[in-house]
């Protein structure tokens, strides 16, 4: 939250740009050109909401996640399916705002064209594919590891911002860039040391390289999201291609699990796989349904409202809180190596906001000298 409130001024440029696309989830224009200010406010308020979303989401689906793991669940299709099994949630930001709170004139699904259509069907299935990478890659790997091999995603998502949505380079991406992957080179050759018990060298890096598969493919999704949202006028919209994408991925997941063995499988995994009970088993999927649901909705919101360079930081600055989470929750190897990787995670995260930090300070300055070059035209006249 302290990067919301210090780069307040940042994002709230971002939110001006989507003020014209607000005209038609309102009714109204003029209630959209009356007060940018009121715009923006209500705006900045649903990035908070998405940023709390997605930092609670984050955390706590990385854990519980692990958590069925740990306990002798070992079905990736079953946690690749539990990742995107929560879409009906969507239907509360999409309907709320049309049929209870009568904030929008848009009824859900209106203009929802069949190219939006394809284009949510054909994420959906790549966003499956990442679904399962990130589930082989936790099931080997420990938390506090997978975590910050996941911030590699940062380094994958400002190269694919340049080439889909001409982000701009500059020092600070770069430096950010350079020790991310540095981080993510130091866990892997140290990776004799940070084995988790019972699993082999092989397996730990499968559980590696599809860690970086996984944000390898999130990295394309968040730029091509960007591209797409900015032919999207309204946050309900995004709310809906969310869903469909959500529901691609979960039947990809669902073939995956009758391929594997069906539903039967899952049923006997609760009774006589997953050793804390048959009740602890379906109340871990379903809190795992839900924390899984937050990510995703406070990602989207994020790039929307933002950039997906913006929101992938902001999926960075959690990676740290993570790497503690594993370490304090499931007791994870704390190394020399991996405090060394964790200081260069933090390290590249503080340039990129100090990059941030400049660039707003440098527009500010541009934007004084310019106020004052007109008074000193307007005293002269």
């Amino acid at each position: 939250m302290e990067f919301v409130g210090e780069y307040q001024s940042e994002i709230t440029n971002d939110l001006m740009i989507q003020n014209d696309h607000q005209v038609e989830e309102t009714g109204s224009s003029s209630a959209s050109t009356t007060s940018n200010g009121g715009t923006n406010k209500r705006n900045l308020s649903l990035l908070v909401i998405n940023y709390l979303l997605l930092f609670s989401g984050s955390i706590s689906s990385s854990l519980l996640s692990k958590y069925y793991f740990n306990h002798k669940g070992d079905s990736r299709w079953v946690s690749t399916c539990v990742q995107s099994a929560g879409f009906p949630i969507l239907l509360l930001p999409i309907c709320l705002p049309f049929y209870v709170f009568k904030s929008t004139n848009r009824k859900p699904f209106t203009n929802f064209t069949p190219k939006m259509l394809l284009l949510s069907i054909v994420i959906g299935f790549f966003l499956g594919l990442n679904n399962l990478l990130y589930s082989w890659g936790n099931s080997y790997l420990s938390v506090s590891t997978n975590s910050l091999l996941l911030s590699s995603q940062l380094v994958f998502t400002l190269f694919t911002s340049v080439i889909i949505v001409k982000q701009k380079v500059t020092y600070s991406n770069l430096t950010c860039v350079v020790l991310l992957t540095l981080s993510s080179v130091l866990l892997a050759v140290n990776s004799n040391h940070d084995k988790p018990k019972g699993i082999t060298r092989k397996k730990y890096f499968i559980g590696f390289f599809s860690t970086i598969g996984a944000g390898l493919l999130f990295s394309l999704y968040l730029p091509l999201m960007e591209k797409i949202y900015k032919h999207v006028y309204c946050y309900s919209m995004v709310m809906e291609m969310q869903m469909v994408m959500e529901l691609t991925s979960t039947v990809f997941a669902m073939l995956g699990m009758i391929i594997d063995g069906g539903f039967t499988e899952m049923i006997n995994e609760s009774k006589h796989v997953f050793d804390l009970g048959e009740k602890a088993y379906w109340i871990t999927v379903m809190l795992n349904v839900v924390t899984w649901q937050f990510c995703f909705m406070g990602t989207a919101g994020m790039v929307f409202i933002t950039s997906s360079l913006t929101g992938g930081v902001c999926m960075t600055a959690l990676m740290a809180v993570n790497v503690l989470a594993g370490v304090i929750v499931y007791g994870d190897n704390f190394g020399l190596i991996k405090i060394i990787s964790t200081i260069l995670c933090v390290w590249g995260f503080g340039s990129y906001l100090y990059g941030l930090y400049k660039k707003e300070k440098e527009k500010k300055k541009k934007k004084e000298d310019s106020s004052t070059d007109n008074d000193d035209q307007h005293s002269v006249a």
